[in-house]
C-alpha cells in the first residue's frame, strides 16, 4: 500500500482499498452490579490483606475490552436474521408469475366467455371441427414487431427492459448456509454476570393461631428431599401484632428495618421435583413442648390464664426460644398448578371474597388430625390461581425434565396458598434426617405420618415467579439492590441458595459468610453434684480476642431485632441432657482474619421455672471454641469438640480445644461431645488446600514477609510446587476462583517476584501451571464449549477479566451493552492513554523490556484513568515483560505435558496474546502507528517459530487425533485472522504462505490427502472471513479496475523488514493475466489467489463433502460482499467481483463435473454441445451393472466425480455473481480475446445454469425441510460410490486399518460415523410446513430464479455482441441459440419470458441463417417451444410466443418465398405437443393461432405477397390437428383408448413420415409413463423400420437394413411400415423427412433406445435381434467404443437368459368384450389386453369397472362374470356391459416344437384360447357324464408385443369337447403333474406329497375312480367293445397308475422316520385304487395287470 500510495490516493474507491482508522479500539465496559454500591469489606482498605485486596479488585473492577469497529461485516460475527430478511424481501419485491403455479380457476376466468360461446353452438361439446377460428378472440399485439427498427435500436430497447426492477443483491435471495458449515464463527464471550437461578418470590401475608397469647417466631427454607440437603438459608419473618411484640420489649429495644422483612426471593439453580418449602415455628421458652402445644389443640381454653403464663415467660425467658411446630409445601404442586387433593364429594367449598380456598378446620377432638389433614391436602396447602378457580386435570404431569421444570418455575401462574394446619414439633425429631423422612412421607402418606399431631393455624402465602426488577430488595449481605427508592418500604430479602450440586460459575462479587449449625451436645456424663444440665442453650460468639469486649457484632439478626448481634442462642429442648439442634447462625466473616479469630461456644442450663434457690435464669455449664483459621485456611466441615467445664485459659484462642491443656477440667475425659457443622459461602476463602496454598505463597511474595517455617531460600521451590499442585484442586473451587488464579499465574509469567536481592525465575512454572489450569477447565462440562473447543469460562476471562484492573476507575463506555447474540459485537469507547516513549526492543526476551505491558493491572492514565493498583504497577513496570512476548517465548521452548496441553488449548493462548498485543499498543498509543514498528523483530521471529511448530504438529498428527488437530488448526487460523488487524499484513501473509508450503509438502508424500485439504480449507475460510478481506487483496492497479490511477512508474520494492509484501509491478495491460490464476494475479491478490487456487485441486478429488466445503467457502465470501453496505455502490462491487474473475475459468474447466439438475428432461442433459450425452438423472449403466453384480471398473482412476446438485448450484451462483457485477465493457474486451472453444465452454456453463436454477414450483418447495440437510442428489451420489466400491464401508475400514485418512475423517457425514452425521427422519414436519412460509419461500425463490435468468440473458447478449464483431466467433451464434432454446424449455417467470422472447426475436432477426441453413433440429426445437408457450394460460406469455411464431414464419418466407420448412416443423411440433403434454391447453393455443392470423392481416408490408394466405393455410391446418386433441383429452384417463387414438392418428400420417415418427415417439413416451417398456420398444422398432425404409430408398448401403423387412425377426408387425411405392415416401419432396431421425445416426439412436427398453422389459432374446441390425452399421463406422459396449450388453443378456431359465414370468392376457351403445364404436368389439405379469382376474375387473363406473355411472355398468357367448338382444340398451376372460397363448401342434421355452411361447403371439364348461341343459357344471367343454381360439390383428397393449380380435374359432374327452384331458393333466413332481431336480418332498395327496388321498379318492366308473363301467362285462375314446381313457389310467407308483417309491426315499405311517397309508390307498381299477381297464389277466402296476 505504501509503495503504491500515489495510485491508491488517486483511486476514487480508496476507502475500500485502505484499512479505516480506528478499526481496533480498546475501551472500558462498566461492571454491571445489581446493588446500589459495590460490595466491599467494611474495614478500612489499609487493613485488607493482599488476598482480600486482589479479590476486591477482581470483583469490583470494570473490564477492558478490545473491539473491532467493522467486525460485524465479517461472517465470523455476522449472524443473518433470515426471518427478518425474508420478510423484508417479500415486502420489497414483486411476486413473479409462473405458468407452473397457474390453476384451473384462472384458466376458466380467462376463457369463460369463449367457452360459453362454444357451448351455445349447435355442435357437440368440445368439438373443433366446425368452430370458426375467425370469430375467436386474439391476444394483445406487440406493435413494435411490425415496425422496421434497426437491430441496434432493438438491442437497446431490450437492454433497457432487462434492467428494469433488477435485484442488486443476488445472495440475499439465496438460501443461507447451514450453521455447521460456518467454521469461522466463534461464539462471543459471555459478559460476566452474577449467577442467579430460577427465582421465586414468596410473600408472607398472615399467620394466625386460634390462641394468640404469645409471640410466634417463623422461619422458612427450601429442602430437597431427593438430594437430602437443605438448599437455602433460613428466612426469618415476624407476623406478630404490635401488642404481642411489646411482650419482648425488655429484650429487644429496637429492630432494624432489614429484620422486618416479610417477603423473600428464593433461587433454585437445579430444578427438582422433590423441593419442599419448610416453615418452622418457634415460641418463647416455657417448658415441655407437648404441654406448651396442648392448649393450641384443645377447644376449652382458659385464655386469661394462658396469657398470664405467656407474659411471665416473656419477661423472664424472652431471649430463649423453643421449637413449636412445622409444616411443608410441596413445590411441584405450586409449579404445575395441581391441587393434589384427595377430596370427598362436596368437601370443597369456596371462601367468599377471597382468591384462596381455605381448608376445612381440622377436627380437634380427634387424637390425630392427620386423617383429615391428608384428606384435604397432601401438600399442606390449598392452591388458587389468581384469576381462575378451576384447573384442568390434564395439566398434571407425572415426570418432568429439568428443562421443563425450569421453564415451569419461571412461568407458573402466581398463587395464594393457605396452610391451615401445622405439625407439632417432637423434641426427639429435630434433626434434618428426621425432617427428610417426613418430607418423603408427605408425598406418599404412610402410617408414620398418622402419628403426628396437628396444630390448627392459618398461614397465608403468596408465591409467584420473581419479576426481573423488584423494589426494596436486599442481598443476603443486606446490601440494597436497585431500585431502592427510599427507606420507607418494608424490604424483601434475597435468600442465599445452597446449591445441592457443583455449580461451575466464577465468583462475581465479594461475599464472605459463615454458617454455623450446632447439631447436638451430650451432657449425660455431667454429675448431679456439678449442677443441673437439662434445659441446655448454646451461646455463639465470634471473638477477635479473648476478653468479653472482643465479641464482634457480626452475627446476622433474625426477625424484628437489631441487624447484627454479638451473640445468639440456640433453641432449648426441655429436660434433655442430650439435645439435638436445628438452628442456623449466619456470620459475616471479617476480612482481616488472624489466628486468634475463633468461635466461642458457651453452654448454659436455662431455669424454666422460677426458684428461690436459683435466682439466675442461665447457669454456665461448659465452654468450647473453634479457631477459624487452620494452616491459613478457613475451617469448614463437621467438627466434634470437647467441652471444658471451666473458662478457657489465657491464649486459648491460638490452640485447638483438641489439645489437652493442663489444669483444665473436661467433660467426659476430654472426649468430643459437641458436634457442629461449619459452612462457608465465601469468594475470599477457596476452601481448597491447593488453591489456598498457592494464593498464600503468592501473598508472601507480594508482602515479602516470609514465615520462618518456610524461609526465603525455600520460598521459590514452594511456589513452584504450589504452581504444579493447582491442577490437583477440586473443579468447583477452581472455577469459582478462576479469574483470580489466572490473574496470579499471568502475573507470575510476566513478572518474576523479587525478595531482597533474590529474583525468582517462575515464568516457566507459571506457564506450565497456566496450561494445566486451562486444560482442567476445558475438560469440564462439554456443553459449555463451542465447535472449536473454546470453553465459555475461558473466553469470558480472556475477553473481559484478564485485564480486570485495566480500567477500574476509568472512563465508562456510554451506551455500551454486552453482546446478546453471536452477531453483536461491542464497540467500547476508545481509550486515550498517556503517551509513553517506546524504547527499542532488546533481542533477548528474557531480559527486562522497558515497554509497559498493562495486561492484568490498571493503567496510569494521568488523571483520566486511574485504578488503585495502577501506581504500584507503574513503579515496577521495568521488571514486567509484555504478556504476548512472554507467552510466545514460553510456548516455543515448552516441552512435555505443558506443550501438549498448550497445543490442546491453543486458542486460549492465542486469544490471550492478541488481547495483550492490542492493549499493549493502546497503552503506548500505537494503535495507529505503522504496522512494521508495532512489535519487536524478536517477537515476530518467535511468532514465526511458533506457527511453524504448530503447523508441523498439524501435519504430523492429523491422522491420529482428528478432533484435537482440527481445533488446533482452527486456533491457528483465528490467530492469523486476528493478527491481520494489528500486525504487519505482509508478515501475516508470510505465515500463511509458510503454512500452505508445509501442508503441500506433506501432501506430496501421502496417498490420501483428504484430511489435510479439509484442514487447509478450514484455515483459509477462517482467515479470509476477515472484515477487510477486500482491502487485504489490493483491488487496484489491474485492467479490471478501470477507475484506478496510473500505475507506479517504477517497480515496487519489497520491504526488507516485512517478510513478504506480495506486491508486484502493477500494470494494466493484459486482461487475461488478471482473469486467470497467473503469478501476477496471485501476487497482487494473495488471499483470493490462495482460495481460488484450492478450488481446482479440490475438484480433482473424489469427495463430495470436500467439494461442497471448498465451494461454500467462496460462496460465503461473496455473500458477505453482496450484503456489505460498504460495497453497495455498483462501481465498488464491480471492483470486488473482479477479484474473483479466475473463478470463471475454473468453472469452465470443471464443466464435465457439473450436475445438470435433478429433473432435467431436456434433449441434451449434458448441454447443447455433446452428441452422446449420458442421462445423468436415472440410474447409470454402471450402477445398474453393479446392482446386478456384474460391474467391472473400466474407468480410469483419473475420472472426476460429478459434483452434487447443491454444490453445483452454489458454484454456479458464485459464477453468475461475478459475471453480474464485473464491469461489462471489461468483460466483453476479455471475451473478445478468448478462443472459440473457451467461449463455447462459457455457454455450456450458462446452459447448465438454466437447468440448475429452474423454478420448481410450490409443490417442490413444500417438500424441502428447514434447516436443509443432505439432498437426494448427494445421497444418490454416495449410494453410487458405495455400490461401485469407491467409498464403501469396507474400503473406509481398510483405509483406517492402513492408517490412511479417510474421506469422512475430517467431518464428512457418512452414515457409519455417528458423531458426524445427524440423523433426520424422512417423516419430518417439513411435509406440513405452514402455508405462509411456503408462500414466502416461493416468492423469494421466484425472484431469485428470475434474477439468475436475467443475468444469464445479459451474458448471452454480451456474447452475441462479442461474436457479431468477430469473424472467428460467428459459429458461437448457433450455440447461443441452443442456450436460448433451452431457456425457453424451462419453467420461467413471465418477466423473464418476455425478455427471453425479445432476445430470441432479436437473434433470429439479425441472424436468420441460424435456423434456415440446414439447422433443422434447432428450427424444430424453436417451433416446439413457441407452440408450448402459445398454449400458456398467461396472456402475456401467449402474446410474446405468438409474436415470435409469426416473426419466424415471416423470416422463413422472406428467405425462400414459402413456409415449407416452418410449416413442417410447426406441424410436427404441434403433433408432438398434443400427444405428450398433459398440461397442454387447446383453448389457449387457439387464441394464439388467432393472434398469428391477426399479425398476418395487419402486416402491411406483406399484403402484396402470398405470405398471408400461406399463414392462413398453415393456421387452419394446425387447427385441424387440434380436432383430435379434444378426443384425446376426453380419454386422458383411459390409457388403452388414448393409445388407440394416438395409433389412429399416427396411422393417418402414413403419407407424412415425419409426423408418423412424431406420433410413434409420443406413444413411446406414454408407454414409458405407464411403465410399459416393451410397448415403448415396439414403438421405437416401428420408427426404426420406417427410417430404414427411407434410408434404403435414398441410397442402398450394405450396412443399412433393407427396409422394414429386416425387422421381421424382431417383430412381424414391422412389415406394416413397408412403403408400397415411392409415392408414399418421397425423399426429394420439400419439407419431407427433415427430422434428425431420418439419418444413419438417428437410426442408431432409435435402435439403441429400443434395445435398452427391451432389456428393461426382460426380453433379452429380442435385444439380440435388435443389436444384430445395429452391429453392421457400427462395424462399418469403426465405432469400436459402441461395439464394445454392445457386446458387453449382449454378454449380460445371455447370462441373464441362462440365470433365469425356468424362472421368467411374462405378461398376462385377458379377453375383454364391450357391449352396449354407451361404448359407441366399441360396441360388440373384443380385445386381447396385455397386462403386467401375475395380474389377477379380479384386478383387471376392478380397474375397468371403476373406470367405466366413473364415466357412465356405477348404476349403468354391468360386468359379465361368465365367458359364454353374449346375447345382444337380451342386454339393456341403456347399460354398458363388460365381459372379461382369462386367456392363454395358443399354438397349433406343429408350432410347439418351434417354441421350446417360455420366451418363445410369449413373444410374437397372436392366437389365444380359453375354455368354457357347459351342460346340455344350460348349466355350467353338471355330472361327469354330461359335462362338456367349449374351447374358443381367438386371433388378433397383429402380434404381441405391439405398439399397443390391447389388440382387436379379428377371428374366433370354437372346438367342443365331449364329456369323455374332457375326462381324458383332465387325466392327462393329472398324470403330467405327477411326472413333473416326481422328476423334479432337486426333489421337493412337500410338492410331491401334495400332488400324491390330490391323486390317491382318501379324501379325493373318488375323483379319478369316479371318472373310471362313469366312462368305463360298461366294459366290465367283457362283452362290450371299447370305443376309441374309451381305449384312450384306459391308457390314461394305466399311465396314471404307473406314475402314482413311481411317485410313491420316490417319496419313500425322501421321507424321514416320522412320516413312515403316512407313507404306508398312501400305499394302502394306492393298492385299493388299483384293485378297484383292474376290472375297468384290464384287457389282460388280472394277475398280470397287478404285477404290471406294482412293478
Amino acid at each position: 500500500m505504501q509503495q503504491n500510495h500515489i495510485m491508491v490516493s488517486r483511486d476514487p474507491l480508496r476507502d475500500v482499498l485502505e484499512f479505516p482508522e480506528g478499526d481496533v479500539e480498546v475501551g472500558i465496559v462498566p461492571r454491571k452490579i445489581r446493588t446500589e454500591m459495590l460490595i466491599v469489606p467494611e474495614e478500612p482498605p489499609d487493613s485488607w490483606n493482599p488476598q482480600v485486596r486482589d479479590v476486591v479488585r477482581c470483583h469490583t473492577a470494570n473490564w477492558v475490552v478490545v473491539s473491532h469497529k467493522y467486525r460485524h461485516h465479517s461472517s465470523s460475527c455476522w449472524v443473518r436474521d433470515r426471518a427478518g430478511e425474508r420478510l423484508e424481501i417479500v415486502k420489497s419485491l414483486p411476486k413473479q408469475q409462473f405458468e407452473i403455479e397457474q390453476t384451473g380457476k384462472e384458466e376458466e376466468k380467462i376463457f369463460g366467455e369463449e367457452k360459453d360461446a362454444l357451448n351455445t353452438a349447435e355442435t357437440p361439446r368440445g368439438s373443433w371441427a366446425s368452430f370458426d377460428l375467425r370469430n375467436s378472440v386474439s391476444d394483445a399485439l406487440i406493435t413494435e414487431l411490425l415496425q422496421k427498427n434497426p437491430p441496434e435500436t432493438i438491442d437497446s430497447l431490450n437492454e433497457i427492459r432487462r434492467l428494469e426492477d433488477r435485484q442488486s443483491s443476488l445472495f440475499l435471495l439465496y438460501p443461507a448456509q447451514d450453521e455447521e458449515e460456518i467454521v469461522e464463527r466463534r461464539i462471543p464471550a459471555e459478559i460476566p454476570s452474577e449467577h442467579l437461578g430460577h427465582r421465586i418470590l414468596v410473600k408472607c401475608l398472615q399467620l394466625k393461631l386460634e390462641l394468640e397469647v404469645e409471640p410466634i417466631f417463623a422461619s422458612m427454607a427450601l429442602y430437597d428431599a431427593k438430594e437430602r440437603k437443605k438448599v437455602s438459608e433460613n428466612f426469618y419473618f415476624d407476623l406478630n401484632t404490635e401488642n404481642i411484640k411489646k411482650m419482648l420489649s425488655s429484650y429487644i429495644t429496637f429492630s432494624d428495618i432489614s429484620t422486618q422483612s416479610r417477603s423473600c426471593i428464593f433461587d433454585i439453580t437445579y430444578p427438582s421435583s422433590d423441593v419442599f418449602l419448610v416453615i418452622k415455628l418457634e415460641k418463647v421458652l416455657q417448658g415441655d413442648i407437648t404441654e406448651c402445644a396442648e392448649p393450641y389443640m384443645k377447644e376449652d381454653k382458659n385464655r386469661e390464664k394462658l396469657k398470664v403464663n405467656a407474659v411471665t415467660s416473656c419477661d423472664r425467658l424472652g431471649k430463649y426460644r423453643m421449637p413449636f411446630a412445622w409444616t411443608a409445601v410441596y413445590m411441584m404442586n405450586v409449579f404445575n398448578g395441581s391441587n393434589s387433593l384427595e377430596r370427598d364429594s362436596g368437601s370443597d367449598r369456596e371462601s367468599v371474597g377471597s382468591n384462596s380456598l381455605d381448608l376445612l378446620t381440622a377436627d380437634r377432638k380427634s387424637n390425630s388430625s392427620f386423617e383429615q389433614f391428608k384428606r384435604k391436602a397432601s401438600d399442606m396447602s390449598n392452591l388458587t390461581r389468581r384469576g381462575s378457580l378451576e384447573r384442568r386435570c390434564g395439566e398434571k404431569r407425572r415426570s418432568w425434565s429439568p428443562e421443563d421444570l425450569g421453564t415451569s418455575i419461571d412461568t407458573f401462574r402466581p398463587i395464594t396458598l393457605t396452610i391451615s394446619n401445622f405439625f407439632k414439633q417432637e423434641g426427639d425429631k429435630l434433626r434434618d434426617e428426621d425432617l427428610f423422612k417426613f418430607l418423603q412421607d408427605l408425598k406418599r402418606p404412610t402410617v408414620l405420618m398418622k402419628k403426628l399431631k396437628c396444630i390448627p393455624a392459618s398461614l397465608k402465602l403468596d408465591i409467584a415467579p420473581c419479576p426481573e426488577e423488584f423494589k426494596y430488595c436486599l442481598t443476603p449481605e443486606l446490601a440494597r439492590l436497585r431500585p431502592y427508592p427510599d427507606d420507607k418500604g418494608r424490604p424483601t430479602k434475597e435468600v442465599l441458595e445452597f446449591v445441592p450440586r457443583e455449580i461451575f460459575v466464577p465468583n462475581y462479587l465479594y461475599r464472605d459468610l459463615l454458617f454455623v449449625y450446632p447439631k447436638d451436645v451430650n451432657f449425660a456424663s455431667r454429675t448431679v453434684m456439678a449442677g443441673s444440665a437439662r434445659n441446655i442453650a448454646v451461646k455463639i460468639q465470634l471473638m477477635s480476642g479473648e476478653d468479653e469486649a472482643s465479641a464482634m457484632p457480626v452475627l446476622f439478626g433474625r426477625s424484628s431485632c437489631p441487624e447484627f448481634a454479638t451473640e445468639q442462642y440456640t433453641s432449648v429442648t426441655y429436660h434433655n441432657k442430650n439435645p439435638d439442634f436445628y438452628d442456623e447462625f449466619k456470620i459475616k466473616v471479617p476480612c482481616n482474619l488472624s489466628n486468634n479469630h475463633h468461635l466461642l461456644f458457651t453452654f448454659y442450663h436455662i431455669s424454666c421455672q422460677k426458684k428461690s434457690e436459683q435466682p439466675t435464669v442461665e447457669t454456665p455449664i461448659g465452654y468450647t471454641w473453634l479457631p477459624l483459621l487452620k494452616d491459613n485456611c478457613l475451617q469448614t466441615g463437621e467438627f466434634l469438640l470437647p467441652i471444658t467445664t471451666e473458662k478457657p485459659p489465657p491464649n486459648y484462642s491460638y490452640i485447638s480445644p483438641d489439645v489437652t491443656l493442663p489444669n483444665m477440667k473436661w467433660l467426659d475425659n476430654h472426649k468430643g461431645v459437641f458436634s457442629l457443622v461449619l459452612g462457608a459461602e465465601s469468594t475470599v476463602h477457596t476452601q481448597d488446600r491447593y488453591l489456598n496454598r498457592f494464593l498464600y505463597l503468592s501473598e508472601l511474595c507480594e508482602t515479602g514477609r516470609v514465615p520462618r517455617a518456610i524461609g526465603e531460600a525455600n520460598l521459590e521451590s514452594e511456589i513452584k510446587q504450589s504452581c504444579n499442585d493447582i491442577s490437583l484442586a477440586q473443579s468447583e473451587p477452581l472455577v469459582r476462583f478462576l479469574p483470580l488464579i489466572l490473574d496470579k499465574l499471568v502475573q507470575l509469567v510476566i513478572k518474576s517476584p523479587v525478595l531482597g536481592s533474590i529474583k525468582m525465575n517462575l515464568s516457566r512454572e507459571a506457564f506450565e501451571a497456566l496450561t494445566s489450569v486451562v486444560n482442567c477447565i476445558t475438560n469440564l462440562q462439554e456443553g459449555h464449549k463451542d465447535q472449536h473447543g473454546r470453553h465459555s469460562l475461558l473466553t469470558t476471562y480472556v475477553n473481559y477479566q484478564t485485564s480486570a484492573a485495566f480500567g477500574a476507575s476509568g472512563v465508562s463506555l456510554s451506551g455500551f451493552s454486552p453482546p446478546q447474540s453471536p452477531g453483536y459485537m461491542p464497540r467500547p469507547t476508545t481509550l486515550s492513554p498517556t503517551r509513553h516513549n517506546r524504547s527499542t526492543s532488546h533481542p533477548e526476551l528474557h531480559e527486562t523490556d522497558e515497554e509497559i505491558a498493562l495486561i492484568t493491572k490498571g493503567i496510569d492514565r494521568t488523571a483520566s484513568m486511574r485504578s488503585p493498583a495502577a501506581e504500584s504497577i507503574l513503579v515496577s513496570s521495568k521488571s514486567r515483560k509484555p504478556l504476548h512476548e512472554e507467552i510466545v517465548l514460553q510456548w516455543v521452548v515448552s516441552s512435555g505435558p505443558a506443550r501438549e496441553m498448550a497445543l490442546a488449548n491453543s486458542w486460549f493462548f492465542f486469544e490471550l496474546m492478541i488481547k495483550s498485543m492490542v492493549t499493549h499498543l493502546a497503552s503506548l498509543e500505537m494503535l495507529e502507528a505503522p504496522r512494521r514498528v508495532r512489535f519487536s523483530d524478536q517477537f515476530l521471529d518467535d511468532i514465526t517459530s511458533l506457527v511453524t511448530m504448530i503447523t508441523s504438529e498439524i501435519v504430523a498428527r492429523f491422522m491420529k487425533d482428528t478432533k484435537s488437530i482440527t481445533n488446533l488448526n482452527a486456533s491457528l487460523a483465528f490467530f492469523l485472522f486476528d493478527c491481520l488487524s494489528v500486525a504487519d499484513r505482509g508478515f501475516v501473509f508470510g505465515l500463511i504462505k509458510q503454512y500452505c508450503k508445509q501442508i503441500t509438502r506433506k501432501m506430496l508424500n501421502l496417498p490420501d490427502v483428504i484430511g489435510l485439504i479439509h484442514l487447509k480449507l478450514d484455515l483459509l475460510r477462517i482467515v479470509c472471513s476477515h472484515e477487510h478481506f477486500v482491502a487485504l487483496n489490493l483491488p487496484f492497479g489491474t485492467p479490471f479496475a478501470p477507475c484506478s490511477g496510473p500505475a507506479s512508474p517504477s517497480p515496487s520494492v519489497s520491504s526488507s523488514n516485512s517478510q513478504s509484501s506480495f506486491l508486484s509491478t502493477l500494470v494494466g495491460g493484459d486482461k487475461a493475466t488478471y482473469a486467470d490464476l497467473s503469478l501476477e494475479f496471485c501476487q497482487q491478490h494473495f488471499l483470493v489467489g490462495l482460495l481460488l487456487g484450492e478450488l481446482p485441486v479440490v475438484l480433482e478429488k473424489n469427495n463430495l463433502h470436500l467439494h461442497a466445503k471448498c465451494v461454500n467457502m467462496i460462496r460465503n465470501l461473496m455473500t458477505c460482499h453482496d450484503c456489505d453496505p460498504r460495497y453497495a455502490d455498483p462501481e465498488c462491487k464491480s471492483r470486488v467481483a473482479a477479484l474473483y474473475l479466475p473463478l470463471l475459468g475454473i468453472v469452465m474447466d470443471c464443466l464435465g463435473q457439473l450436475h445438470t439438475g435433478p429433473h432435467d428432461n431436456s434433449k441434451d442433459p449434458k448441454g447443447p454441445f455433446n452428441e452422446e450425452a449420458e442421462n445423468q438423472h436415472g440410474i447409470s449403466q454402471n450402477i445398474a451393472m453393479a446392482i446386478a453384480g456384474t460391474y467391472h471398473n473400466f474407468q480410469q482412476s483419473s475420472t472426476k466425480t460429478i459434483l452434487s446438485y447443491e454444490t453445483t448450484r452454489n458454484l454456479l451462483t458464485c459464477f453468475l455473481w461475478v459475471i453480474k457485477n464485473v464491469n461489462t465493457s471489461c468483460l466483453k474486451q476479455w471475451w473478445a480475446e478468448l478462443p472459440n472453444a473457451r467461449l463455447r465452454q462459457l455457454l455450456e456453463v450458462l446452459y447448465i445454469s438454466i437447468s440448475c436454477f429452474e423454478y420448481k414450483g410450490k409443490k417442490v418447495i413444500k417438500k424441502k425441510s428447514q434447516p436443509s440437510f443432505r439432498k437426494t442428489s448427494e445421497l444418490k451420489s454416495k449410494l453410487e460410490d458405495v455400490i461401485l466400491g469407491k467409498e464403501s464401508a469396507r474400503s473406509e475400514m481398510m483405509k483406517r486399518k492402513e492408517k490412511n485418512p479417510q474421506a469422512g475423517g475430517t467431518g464428512e457425514r457418512l452414515r457409519w460415523r455417528k458423531e458426524v452425521l445427524t440423523w433426520k427422519s424422512s417423516n419430518t414436519e417439513a411435509n406440513e410446513r405452514p402455508k405462509a412460509e411456503i408462500e414466502m419461500d416461493a416468492h423469494i425463490e421466484g425472484n431469485f430464479s428470475t434474477e439468475i435468468g436475467l443475468v444469464i440473458l445479459d451474458t448471452l447478449e454480451n456474447i452475441i455482441q462479442v461474436a457479431s464483431h468477430s469473424d472467428n466467433l460467428q459459429s458461437l451464434l448457433g450455440v447461443v441459440l441452443r442456450v436460448v432454446l433451452h431457456f425457453m424449455s424451462k419453467n420461467q417467470s413471465t418477466t423473464l419470458l418476455k425478455n427471453i422472447f425479445a432476445s430470441q426475436r432479436s437473434l433470429i432477426f439479425k441472424f436468420p441463417n441460424l435456423l434456415f441453413d440446414e439447422e433443422t433440429e434447432q428450427c424444430s426445437d424453436l417451433c416446439s417451444h413457441l407452440l408450448k408457450h402459445c398454449s400458456s394460460n398467461i396472456s402475456t406469455v401467449r402474446s410474446q410466443a405468438a409474436a415470435s411464431l409469426y416473426l419466424l414464419m415471416r423470416q422463413n418466407f422472406e428467405i425462400g418465398n414459402n413456409l415449407a420448412r416452418v410449416k413442417m416443423q410447426v406441424t410436427m411440433s404441434l403433433s408432438s405437443l398434443v400427444g405428450t403434454d398433459s398440461s397442454f391447453n387447446e383453448e389457449s393455443l387457439r387464441r394464439s393461432l388467432k393472434t398469428v392470423l391477426v399479425y398476418a392481416e395487419e402486416d402491411n408490408e406483406m399484403q402484396d405477397t402470398s405470405f398471408p394466405e400461406q399463414v392462413k393455410d398453415l393456421i387452419f391446418n394446425l387447427h385441424m390437428i387440434l380436432s383430435d386433441t379434444v378426443k384425446m383429452k376426453e380419454f386422458q384417463e383411459d390409457p388403452e383408448m388414448l393409445i388407440d387414438l394416438m395409433y389412429r392418428i399416427a396411422k393417418g400420417y402414413r403419407n407424412s413420415p415425419d409426423l408418423r415418427l412424431t406420433w410413434l415417439n409420443n406413444m413411446a413416451k406414454k408407454h414409458l409413463e405407464r411403465g410399459n417398456p416393451t410397448e415403448a420398444a415396439m414403438c421405437l422398432v416401428s420408427s426404426a423400420a420406417l427410417v430404414s425404409e427411407y434410408l434404403h430408398m435414398l441410397e442402398d448401403q450394405p450396412q443399412l437394413p433393407i427396409g422394414a423387412v429386416a425387422f421381421q425377426k424382431v417383430t412381424p408387425n414391422a412389415l406394416l411400415e413397408s412403403a408400397v411405392s415411392d409415392d408414399v415416401v418421397s425423399p426429394d419432396e420439400e419439407g419431407v423427412c427433415l427430422g434428425k431421425d431420418f439419418t444413419e445416426q438417428g437410426l442408431i439412436v432409435l435402435l439403441e433406445h429400443a434395445a435398452s427398453y427391451l432389456n428393461t422389459a426382460g426380453l433379452f432374446e429380442a435385444v439380440d435381434e435388435v443389436y444384430q441390425i445395429l452391429l453392421p452399421i457400427l462395424k462399418v463406422n469403426r465405432d469400436y467404443k459402441r461395439l464394445s459396449c454392445i457386446h458387453r450388453k449382449l454378454c449380460e443378456a445371455y447370462e441373464r437368459i441362462d440365470q433365469l431359465q425356468g424362472k421368467r414370468i411374462f405378461g398376462t392376457y385377458f379377453r375383454v368384450g364391450f357391449y352396449g351403445s354407451k361404448f359407441g364404436d366399441l360396441n360388440g368389439v373384443e380385445f386381447i389386453y396385455k397386462e403386467p405379469s401375475l395380474t389377477k382376474l379380479h384386478e383387471i375387473f376392478s380397474r375397468l369397472e371403476n373406470f367405466y363406473s366413473e364415466r357412465f355411472g356405477p348404476e349403468n355398468v354391468v360386468t359379465i362374470k361368465d365367458s359364454n357367448a353374449v346375447d345382444h338382444a337380451a342386454l339393456d340398451p341403456e347399460k354398458a356391459y363388460i365381459q372379461i376372460t382369462y386367456v392363454e397363448p395358443y399354438f397349433e401342434p406343429f408350432e410347439v416344437k418351434y417354441r421350446p421355452n417360455q420366451f418363445d411361447k410369449n413373444y410374437n403371439i397372436k392366437r389365444f384360447i380359453y375354455a368354457t364348461p357347459f351342460t346340455p341343459d344350460g348349466r355350467a357344471h353338471g355330472e361327469l357324464g354330461e359335462q362338456y367343454k367349449r374351447k374358443t381360439i381367438l386371433t388378433t390383428a397383429t402380434h404381441f408385443p405391439y405398439v399397443k397393449t390391447r389388440i382387436q380380435v379379428v377371428d374366433r374359432r370354437q372346438v367342443v369337447l365331449s364329456p369323455i374327452e374332457v375326462a381324458i384331458e383332465d387325466m392327462q393333466k393329472k398324470t403330467h403333474e405327477l411326472a413333473q413332481a416326481t422328476n423334479q431336480e432337486p426333489p421337493d418332498a412337500k410338492m410331491l406329497q401334495m400332488v400324491l395327496q390330490g391323486c390317491i388321498g382318501t379324501t379325493v379318492n373318488q375323483g379319478p375312480m369316479e371318472v373310471a366308473i362313469v366312462f368305463l363301467s360298461n366294459l366290465t362285462d367283457g362283452q362290450t367293445k371299447p370305443t376309441q375314446q374309451q381305449n384312450k381313457l384306459r391308457l390314461c389310467f394305466k399311465d396314471f397308475s404307473k406314475k402314482c407308483g413311481d411317485a410313491l417309491r420316490k417319496n419313500k426315499n425322501l421321507i424321514g422316520p416320522d412320516q413312515r405311517e403316512y407313507q404306508r397309508e398312501l400305499e394302502r390307498n394306492h393298492n385299493r385304487f388299483c384293485e378297484r381299477l383292474i376290472p375297468l381297464v384290464n384287457t389282460l389277466p388280472a394277475d398280470s395287470y397287478v404285477h404290471f402296476v406294482k412293478k
